[in-house]
């Protein structure tokens, strides 16, 4: 690659591991005299990525037997409507702790009952619930949380115990970014473009007790047991996207899995939070026993003075640090594959910054 490479803090989509770059670039022709965006979906070479894909998610996430594991299209945001025309036929509990989990509402509200069990909006969304806060309503159909809210800088400590109630999960920028018990839900969804791919593909991981409790009659293509019937091939599947999925969870089984990735993750963002903990100059949005590990967002004393960290920082070859218009400040991205001398480099131009202000 001739152009040098910036610390990408994008919130998405967002950096992949170079590893995984170079591999996609030397590997694009190889197709018996096709590269991998002309292959037939319905070809052995795409049967081989497609299983292989499906094989490692569930190796890496530790999935159980009775999980179907599926490659859709249409982001997190297709889910937020998929989720309830399939399982919402009397009630469901949301908890809203960010802009995602209002989206994820508010399409619900268009399908059927729903009820807020849980808010942190009033406090401009800053927390994220204790297990303790989360009693989900008798007989719901199920209880949807989004785990890792990326314009707030916000992350569940601690996952709810909804019991008999369906816990469901938007994971969508913290997927696999620590090690987590994947049998506490019922359904986990994830837009890959953050942590395990590029955009184009999303990935549902469905207990199969779930897909059979149907709410409705729905179109084919809306209907997850359509999907899991076809083991994702009932339409043509983003497959650039599959197969640059692949790669990425090789390279995760490469730095020793989850619960290394989960090692790696916390001491980037420590590099961080400690410089916000040791100042009064820099403002952390979020309650410290809520921080994510993927999203972390703090503010400076001024506007002019947050310009001015963004201009520096990009000399720096540090991009995408702006934070969102919601909340302001900074938000700098960190998921798997940034690396630990990124956040060096941020943490030490903070102090910098500090010091010359």
């Amino acid at each position: 690659m001739t152009t040098p490479r910036v610390y990408n803090f994008n919130a998405g989509p967002a950096i992949l591991p170079i590893e995984v770059l170079e591999h996609i670039q030397a590997g694009f022709m190889e197709f018996g005299g096709m590269s991998i965006l002309e292959i037939s979906h319905r070809s052995k070479e795409f049967d081989a990525i497609i299983d292989e894909s499906r094989a490692l998610l569930t190796e890496l996430m530790a999935i159980p037997a009775d999980y179907d594991v599926l490659f859709l299209q249409g982001g997190a945001s297709l889910q937020f409507a998929m989720v309830p025309l399939n399982f919402l036929a009397t009630s469901a509990d949301y908890v809203i702790t960010g802009h995602w989990s209002k989206a994820a509402l508010k399409e619900a509200k268009h399908i059927g009952a729903t009820n807020v069990i849980y808010t942190a909006e009033e406090g401009g969304f800053k927390r994220t619930p204790r297990a303790n806060e989360i009693t989900p309503t008798k007989g719901a159909d199920y209880c949807h949380i989004t785990t890792n809210n990326t314009i707030y800088g916000t992350e569940y400590q601690e996952l709810p115990d909804t019991g008999s109630v369906p816990l469901i999960g938007d994971m969508s920028s913290d997927i696999m970014a620590t090690a987590i018990d994947v049998k506490k839900f019922a359904c986990i969804y994830a837009g890959a473009q953050k942590n395990l791919g590029p955009s184009g593909i999303t990935v549902v991981i469905l207990r199969r007790d779930l897909i059979a409790k149907r709410a409705r009659d729905l179109p084919a293509f809306l209907t997850y047991a359509t999907h899991a019937e076809a083991k994702s091939l009932y339409n043509t599947p983003p497959v650039f996207a599959v197969w640059a999925l692949m790669h990425v969870l090789r390279w995760v089984k490469k730095q020793g899995g989850a619960a290394a990735i989960e090692k790696m993750n916390r001491e980037k963002s420590k590099l961080i939070y400690d410089v916000l903990d040791a100042s009064t100059f820099y403002k952390g949005h979020a309650d410290r026993d809520s921080r994510s590990i993927m999203n972390l967002t703090f503010t400076l004393p001024s506007d002019e003075l947050t310009e001015k960290f963004v201009v520096e920082a990009k000399k720096r070859q540090m991009v995408g640090i702006k934070g969102h218009r919601s909340v302001g400040g900074i938000r700098a991205s960190m998921y798997n594959a940034f690396p630990l001398e990124g956040a060096r480099v941020l943490a030490t131009f903070m102090k910098e910054f500090e010091r010359s202000a």
